[in-house]
């Protein structure tokens, strides 16, 4: 059995890469839940969806990946954060723009919420509007 750290990371490597719900399924529990204030995830209420999302990031901005900052376990809260900076460059199709060809870096937090051992809830904190004025969206 792993332990929660381990699946944390997997699922955060996972998830990263844009390897979508099919892959990021086997670290959470059934309806595991997400939330975030930032506005492009207002209306994504699971981690399902949040993961789909990502995989639609990584099809925007090819280059994409992360610089991993720190990991920090709270066992008895059952909870994993990770901080990491967060950097891609638009040249892939979609988005409310055609491909800018401008890159963009933000810093960014998952906290995780395990049930036993596995993901039952994930809140993602970053600033997009950050980002988006760095490759031309806003």
């Amino acid at each position: 059995m792993s332990t929660m750290k381990e699946t944390a990371n997997s699922f955060f490597e996972a998830c990263e890469a844009g390897r979508g719900w099919a892959v990021c399924k086997e670290y959470c529990v059934e309806n595991a839940s997400f939330s975030s204030h930032a506005a492009p995830l207002l209306e994504v209420t699971t981690i399902q969806d949040y993961a789909d999302w990502m995989q639609g990031v990584v099809g925007l901005m090819p280059d994409c990946g992360y610089d991993l900052k720190s990991i920090t376990v709270d066992e008895g809260n059952k909870h994993v954060s990770f901080f990491a900076v967060f950097s891609g460059t638009h040249t892939g199709e979609g988005g409310p723009l055609e491909p800018t060809g401008l890159k963009g870096t933000v810093d960014y937090v998952y906290a995780l919420e395990f049930s036993e051992d596995k993901i039952k809830h994930l809140t993602k904190i970053w600033n997009p509007h950050y980002f988006f004025q760095q490759i031309g969206w806003e």
